[in-house]
């Protein structure tokens, strides 16, 4: 089957935070991006190389987790022709920097909002870059990631959730774990030349529709490191990296943002799937077992912490 194309990528996502000027203050600090913008609640923040109005919308909440997943559809008839096969979602009216917009939910329950009109980022004065095929100037503070990335989506049921993205949206699975009954326990679908936009993992804990990460490129594996030491001397949970994923090849820090969502630096910018017809990877649970690129152990709480938290028993 030829792809679709129907999305075109991932826009933005909105984060609940219970800390959110704590929570402010990792991702303009210490992750590098900009305010633009606030309405009640929420923050809008955007990261340098993202041509559209914002990255990241950060909402004060009473938990963590992640409200909704924002994609960009590749034109007006592709928005139209999601929603006409995604029965059960709804229309919302437009709202910061976006046309209107067609809510829906995954089997999992993750709501996913797609959308095609939307504003471009005008950079004003300070913020206005050299080069003026780049969005805006090198912000020069924190780590500075480059654009958002993707999101991984903790699942009750990933085959469901991956079927999905694929019948609905119009996603492809580029690499996957399959267990020894045959049992697929993440996928990694994306929908243009990138090797992924989403990620569905197994919920060890049972729940449905929580977050696993979201996370944003960098444009070198050094401004992991130096990401590190940033947030090492400010006090941020590291949890596992920097190192490199055997799946996907993604070299990798994950951190807790202050409100406990994990977030994910990442470089895979060099890894593009070019391949019309690729065939999925699929990775055993031997091969799984042995973990990631050079040898580093799977921790724990991988499979298990997610937002929001889930009480002790479940665990």
């Amino acid at each position: 089957m030829a792809p679709r194309h129907d999305v075109a990528h991932l826009g933005h996502v909105e984060l609940l935070t219970p800390e959110p000027e704590r929570s402010l203050w990792f991702f303009t600090e210490l992750m590098g991006l900009t305010e633009n913008g606030r309405d009640g609640d929420s923050v809008y923040l955007r990261t340098w190389d993202d041509y559209e109005q914002y990255s990241l919308i950060l909402t004060a909440s009473d938990t963590s987790g992640l409200r909704r997943t924002a994609l960009r559809t590749s034109s007006q008839d592709a928005l139209d022709r999601l929603a006409a096969a995604i029965p059960d979602g709804r229309w919302l009216l437009a709202g910061a920097g976006i046309g209107p917009s067609y809510l829906c939910t995954d089997p999992d329950g993750h709501e996913i909002q797609l959308y095609w009109e939307t504003t471009w980022f005008e950079a004003p004065t300070g913020l206005r870059p050299s080069l003026k095929n780049q969005p805006q100037a090198y912000p020069g503070r924190g780590v500075s990631v480059r654009r958002l990335d993707h999101v991984n989506f903790l699942a009750a049921d990933v085959p469901a959730n991956g079927r999905f993205v694929a019948g609905a949206l119009g996603g492809e699975v580029t690499e996957q774990i399959v267990q020894d009954d045959g049992a697929i326990a993440a996928q990694w679908l994306h929908f243009g030349n990138k090797s992924y936009d989403l990620v569905y993992t197994n919920d060890w804990t049972g729940s449905a529709g929580r977050l696993h990460h979201i996370a944003f490129a960098t444009d070198t594996r050094e401004d992991i490191l130096r990401g590190a030491d940033i947030f090492l001397d400010n006090g941020v949970f590291i949890e596992t990296g920097p190192h490199k994923h055997a799946i996907q090849q993604t070299f990798f820090l994950y951190v807790y943002e202050p409100g406990g969502n994990r977030v994910e630096l990442c470089n895979p910018l060099t890894r593009l799937i070019l391949a019309p017809d690729w065939r999925p990877i699929s990775w055993t649970q031997a091969e799984r077992a042995k973990g990631q690129a050079w040898g580093l152990k799977t921790i724990e709480s991988f499979h298990t912490h997610g937002t929001p938290p889930v009480p002790a028993k479940a665990l």
